[in-house]
């Protein structure tokens, strides 16, 4: 059940990128430049897609691992989600500067 609560950890993770991307499109006031405010947004969404495609990916993996009795193997979803927040947050402090 590990594998599954941690599958539906990283689907909660891309639900709130998600919805983060979308509530920056729609009720975030405009930076200085409307651009920075629809590629914070869409930078959100396509972490969101990374992340919820490469849970699924990483589920599998581990399941079967798990089914095998071979160690579980390891993960680049974490520096992936780190890296692309580090991004999001650069994108939000341009734009805040701009404005």
């Amino acid at each position: 059940m590990a594998g599954e609560r941690t599958f539906l950890a990283w689907i909660r993770t891309a639900l709130g990128l998600l919805a983060g991307g979308v509530a920056v499109h729609e009720l975030v006031e405009p930076f200085g430049h409307h651009d920075i405010r629809s590629l914070l947004a869409i930078c959100c969404i396509v972490l969101a897609v990374v992340i919820a495609v490469g849970a699924f990916g990483r589920w599998r993996l581990v399941e079967a691992a798990m089914r095998a009795g071979r160690p579980l193997p390891h993960t680049v979803m974490v520096p992936i989600l780190a890296g692309g927040i580090a991004v999001i947050a650069v994108l939000a402090g341009v734009g805040l500067l701009l404005s």
